[in-house]
């Protein structure tokens, strides 16, 4: 980690001609007597995508951004300013805004900044790249979309549509602190995504599959990965030409491994939000140290598992990021916190704060999130189930974070039949309270599983990737919207 804070730092020092000292001095630009802290927050990406449709290349782009955000903090108020210009005269214009927003004082002081790491020491670098993916040229990749092309169609007769994308980001950010800290990393990304149509006597049919992860290219291609999702992709689409009518009415509901987590992650993960509690606005106001769930949950937020597409060697603040235990055998432990929340709340941050660009403010924000493998086996779990839902995967959501309701959809289910897995069904839609439906959980299974690594979650107009995960559940009583007559 050591490593790429030096790095970091000595891109932009290097490329946009500054020194520590002229760090200081934009610093002390955005404070006063009244400004409580403030941190600049420099980056520079690199954003490549090439996409494939019907055997022909749509698209491939290759796209730079660079810009320095500016945030000076006064209690509960924060100004902020950005440029997409690094230079000194922007630097100070961005400094003084930020300052004139928090506060009407002009009188700016000095602040002392040094190299550091983001707290605890040096750590290992949790996306160590041998061969960045921009490296890797433009034709190769258009190559494995066309391998792609042509093994989805051999799947079966009736895939008559494939698109294929690789997408890419390579992002530097550095970030300095009145408290004293320059920290930086290099983070890079990528993403490869298949989507198959499956037709038959007029019926349509969509499957969706991929991954991805901060990953080097050989990612996809190590045990030829890339076919894993395109048999993936093709198959749902194949399996939802035979779907039947869902089911509707108030059934126990079996959540496969992996991709499910998306409603843990939907329903209960963002009202764990620092934010939301200060304000009082979430359901979990209020219920540390309470039950929230069943005994047999425990949930946590991970940004340090290497190579996730949620994980992060530092937030967008320079904190380090944790393993943080939000719930612990039912009982609720915490909430997931940047600087200023954490502040506020007389509690220390969680490595939880991230932005989208330079042109966002930090706010508290998932990483990694999934609840932790159980002891029961999940064919037992099925077999517990006289009549229900078995939802493997989920498309488009909806939460109201206040009462903590919820509506998903099921783009992958089956009917559970005395113990037995049986139709596919399509239109199910899983209706209930995210604080609810934790105390519904009876069984758990051990056969905890991460998403493929395609998460992204947007809050308050501002998207970063995420990780979720999950074991096979088994939840009583969960009120199913269906399409059966």
């Amino acid at each position: 980690m050591a490593k790429e804070i030096t790095k970091a730092e000595e891109f932009f020092l290097r490329k946009f001609d500054l020194d520590t000292v002229q760090l200081e001095r934009t610093i002390g630009w955005a404070l006063d007597r009244q400004i409580d802290y403030a941190d600049l927050y420099f980056e520079y990406r690199t954003n490549e995508a090439v996409s494939l449709e019907e055997g022909m290349v749509k698209k491939a782009v290759k796209t730079i951004g660079q810009g320095v955000g500016v945030r000076a903090i006064a209690e509960e108020k924060t100004g902020y300013a950005y440029s997409d210009e690094i230079t000194i005269k922007n630097l100070e214009e961005a400094a003084r805004t930020a300052r004139c927003i928090t506060t009407d004082q002009t009188i700016g002081k000095s602040v002392p900044v040094r190299s550091g790491s983001a707290g605890g020491g040096a750590r290992p670098d949790l996306y160590p790249m041998k061969t960045p993916v921009a490296e890797i040229s433009v034709q190769e990749k258009i190559d494995l979309l066309n391998q792609i092309d042509i093994l989805a169609r051999r799947y079966d007769p009736r895939i008559t549509k494939v698109m294929a994308s690789f997408s890419s980001e390579h992002k530097v950010i550095l970030i300095a602190t009145s408290e004293g800290l320059i920290v930086g990393d290099i983070q890079p990304l990528s993403r490869l995504n298949v989507t198959c149509i499956a037709e038959e006597n007029g019926n349509r049919q969509v499957g969706s599959y991929g991954g991805g992860g901060r990953v080097e290219y050989s990612f996809f291609l190590e045990n030829r990965r890339f076919e894993e999702y395109t048999r993936e992709a093709a198959r749902q689409a194949v399996l939802n030409l035979s779907a039947v009518d869902a089911p509707a009415g108030t059934m126990d509901v079996v959540l496969g491994s992996g991709w499910p987590g998306i409603l843990l992650h939907e329903a209960i993960g963002h009202g764990l939000e620092g934010d939301f509690n200060r304000k009082r606005t979430s359901a979990f106001t209020d219920l540390i140290g309470k039950p929230v769930a069943s005994e047999i949950c425990t949930v946590v937020d991970d940004g340090t598992i290497p190579g996730r597409r949620g994980s992060l060697n530092i937030d967008d603040e320079g904190t380090s990021t944790h393993r943080t235990v939000l719930i612990e055998k039912g009982i609720l432990r915490g909430y997931l916190q940047d600087k200023l929340n954490a502040k506020l709340m007389g509690t220390a941050p969680t490595g939880n704060g991230r932005r989208e660009s330079f042109m966002h403010i930090p706010m508290p924000r998932m990483t990694n999130t999934f609840m932790l493998a159980g002891e029961s086996d999940p064919a037992e779990i099925i077999r517990s189930v006289k009549n229900g839902l078995y939802a493997v995967s989920f498309g488009g959501g909806q939460v109201d974070i206040t009462s903590g309701k919820f509506v998903f959809s099921a783009s992958e289910a089956y009917r559970i039949e005395n113990g037995k897995v049986t139709a596919p069904v399509k239109g199910a839609t899983l209706i209930g309270n995210g604080p609810d439906v934790l105390k519904r959980v009876t069984m758990v299974g051990n056969d905890l599983r991460l998403d493929a690594g395609v998460g992204t979650c947007g809050k308050d107009g501002q998207s970063v990737p995420v990780g979720v995960g999950l074991p096979t559940l088994k939840i009583n009583d969960i009120t199913v919207g269906g399409t059966q007559g």
